[in-house]
């Protein structure tokens, strides 16, 4: 006889604790081969973008390869903000290649990218069959995928220590992604030498992604509410072990980001490691509405183009995309969870923010709009090239990231995020 209770829904009572391998210091990068021979790689394909292809560090990881005696093979046609057209030509690289152990040399995008490639030419399917749902059929990833060593050249994604690859669906003019921790690397070797070649523009925007991984993993659904079920979703919620890594990501970043952007080695040492933090802790907690609506507003991109990216077409850089939103996102999600909105404001601020509960949401979106403008970074969406006539499509482009969404304190449909992108304006 089974038991009663076995009936009923029961809320989550456990929470997991998933990272890649890391590697953190000056230095790492050359210790590529050697890592990679521990994977028992002998041929491998290296994913990066043109712009890092003819930098330094392309050519540092092939040396430590080559004295590895492993044989690589450089695909430098990543997309910045892949789509689903690039994800698949590198996939077919991938497959016609026939690599036993991958490398990924760059941003986000390049790290995205190889994750993709690895999963599409080890299991082929149909491009949507492991996207995210409602987009695509979120078929689970059927099984282990060869060995992936991720080497960041920004400090801001994260995407080395998770298991999500983003990109944008062209035919729906918005980003989806895949998710699960089979596409986590299996190493992250992260460099921090390697920001330093960066302009102060790309530190800026890939620095408030680091902000926002923090602030969103912090302040998102506790893991105790919701559901228990099996196997658990990677956005699990807020939980004690993700909670560490985001305060003291946004303490760091609060303390080095303008710094960091303005040049100083040391302070982008710093926010590499806030990356870091973040990256763990959102891969474990997930992220939530400002994620969502970031999503939309890349996708939806007419005529905007920032300094230090690629100028060849419009495009709003990730971090950007997502921290124009922030401010009016956590405005909204400030009632759910009041104490931790004001000491994230005390965290970015460096000092304790004197208001009471009632106004959580104006000091973290006072906290980090003071940020904003320090960095020189767009405010809101009119700068980046919105009016009040695009809220009906940025909405159409974001109520369909329901993992996002669902990992927000506060339940959030086509209304609201009307209302948010109205304010976010």
């Amino acid at each position: 006889m089974t038991c009663a209770h076995s009936l009923l829904a029961e809320n989550e009572t456990a929470f997991a604790i998933d990272a890649s391998r890391i590697v953190f210091g000056h230095g790492a990068l050359d210790e590529l081969g050697e890592h990679a021979k521990t994977f028992d790689c002998r041929r491998v394909a290296l994913f990066t973008d043109a712009r890092v292809g003819k930098l330094e560090h392309v050519a540092r990881a092939r040396k430590s390869l080559y004295h590895a005696n492993i044989d690589c093979v450089v695909y430098d046609a990543v997309q910045v903000e892949p789509t689903d057209a690039s994800f698949l030509d590198a996939a077919r690289f991938a497959k016609e290649g026939r690599f036993d152990g991958y490398v990924s040399v760059g941003g986000g995008s390049s790290i995205d990218t190889c994750k993709a490639a690895a999963l599409y030419a080890t299991y082929p399917a149909d491009f949507l069959d492991y996207v995210n749902a409602p987009v695509g059929a979120a078929k689970p990833v059927p099984g282990a995928l060869p060995p992936h060593v991720a080497c960041p050249t920004t400090c801001g994604t994260g995407s080395e220590t998770t298991g999500i690859a983003v990109c944008d669906v062209l035919a729906l003019k918005a980003k989806t992604g895949i998710a699960s921790p089979r596409l986590r690397p299996s190493l992250a070797l992260v460099d921090p030498t390697c920001t330093y070649t960066l302009p102060g523009e790309v530190v800026a925007a890939s620095g408030f992604d680091v902000l926002c991984h923090a602030l969103e993993s912090y302040t998102a659904r506790p893991f105790a509410a919701r559901e228990r079920k099996l196997p658990r979703p990677m956005s699990q919620g807020a939980n004690p072990w993700s909670d560490i890594g985001s305060r003291e990501a946004l303490r760091i970043a609060g303390e080095s980001l303008v710094a960091a952007v303005e040049g100083s080695s040391a302070a982008r040492d710093a926010l590499a490691w806030a990356a870091t933090l973040a990256g763990v802790a959102f891969g474990n907690a997930g992220v939530h509405i400002p994620h969502a609506m970031a999503y939309a507003v890349a996708g939806l991109v007419r005529d905007f183009r920032m300094n230090g990216y690629p100028r060849d077409e419009p495009m709003v850089p990730h971090g950007v995309s997502v921290v124009v939103n922030a401010p009016a996102a956590f405005r909204f999600t400030a009632s759910a969870r009041p104490e931790r909105h004001l000491q994230a404001a005390s965290l970015l601020s460096g000092a304790r923010v004197a208001s009471d509960e009632a106004g959580a949401g104006a000091a973290l979106a006072g906290a980090l709009e003071t940020l904003m403008k320090a960095a020189r970074i767009p405010i809101g969406l009119r700068a980046v090239g919105y009016g009040p006539s695009d809220v009906a499509a940025l909405t159409a482009g974001t109520i369909v990231q329901k993992r996002l969404l669902a990992n927000a304190p506060r339940d959030v449909g086509e209304a609201e995020l009307r209302a948010l992108f109205s304010e976010a304006m």
